[in-house]
């Protein structure tokens, strides 16, 4: 009986030996890589790391070179955005089916966390979370490059080639467009177009214009000549794409991208509320101070 009793205890001991150890924390990492600008020194690596919140070492690394980030970028996004170097940085996390985009940034200047998530859409990465972030400012164009390593190098899958380059299209067009009517309002003028691309590739250039002017009035935005050349030619660029399933993902981006505009609304009116407080107090005072004088 006890020495059936000590290989049974045995048997169990072995068994759990084998069993991985906080197999949540493994499947996480798994489906987690981070991507690094090959220009950065060692402690500008480390100071990205911090940002991400990730002890280096937890996650896979790869390494992303300027010869690469050019490869996809080249006649796409200025040579002056491009640089000479390699320095956005990326993390990236797959998540369950139906958790949508989660993205922030930190040292990225011109692109948007909202930008990124309409680009990320077109190129067919949904369900993540992302962090774009550099050890100092940078305009961020060339973190898409990182990002679609490591979703290939995590899923093993190749990524379209063509969406690839309309999502970077897309990023640098609504990027400018920010700059003159906001990264809300430029965001949601590109997506919304992007719901009705069957029906603008049946249309004459013409009429895609007539339709850009459209939508735009729906958000009071008034836009140039060549920025409505520029939304003809995203739109032409995304014919290539299918129509229906980039209408799927768009359509659970802009739900989260509606969420995040009620959060500003919200943060915003609340700091109107602080300063109309602090005014008023400061109102308060002035006036008890003239009646003591």
């Amino acid at each position: 009986m006890k020495n059936r009793l000590k290989r049974a205890l045995a048997l169990l001991l072995a068994l759990c030996c084998l069993a991985p150890l906080g197999g949540g924390a493994s499947a996480s990492i798994d489906k987690a890589r981070t991507v690094i600008g090959g220009d950065l020194t060692e402690e500008e690596i480390a100071s990205v790391y911090q940002l991400f919140g990730v002890q280096r070492g937890s996650v896979a690394e790869l390494r992303m070179t300027n010869e690469e980030e050019r490869s996809i970028l080249n006649g796409y996004v200025d040579e002056s955005i491009i640089g000479t170097r390699s320095i956005s940085c990326v993390y990236l996390e797959l998540l369950e089916e139906g958790a949508g985009l989660d993205v922030t940034t930190s040292n990225i200047s011109w692109c948007t966390p909202e930008m990124y998530m309409s680009a990320l859409a077109t190129a067919g990465v949904t369900d993540a979370k992302l962090i774009v972030a550099a050890p100092f400012a940078v305009s961020g164009t060339a973190a898409l490059t990182g990002v679609y390593k490591a979703y290939e190098n995590i899923t093993g899958e190749k990524l379209d080639d063509l969406a690839k380059l309309v999502s970077t299209q897309e990023l640098t067009i609504t990027g400018e467009l920010a700059e003159e009517i906001g990264d809300m309002d430029s965001t949601s003028i590109v997506n919304d177009l992007k719901l009705i691309l069957n029906e603008t590739r049946h249309m004459t250039d013409a009429e895609i214009r007539a339709q850009i002017v459209a939508i735009a009035g729906e958000y009071s935005v008034t836009l140039t000549d060549k920025q409505l050349d520029q939304l003809i030619t995203l739109c032409r660029s995304l014919e290539g794409l299918d129509g229906e399933a980039l209408k799927s993902r768009v359509e659970q981006v802009q739900s989260t991208l509606k969420k995040v505009s009620e959060a500003k609304t919200r943060v915003v009116g609340f700091v109107q509320t602080v300063k109309k407080v602090v005014e008023s107090v400061k109102s308060f005072f002035e006036r008890i101070g003239k009646l003591l004088k």
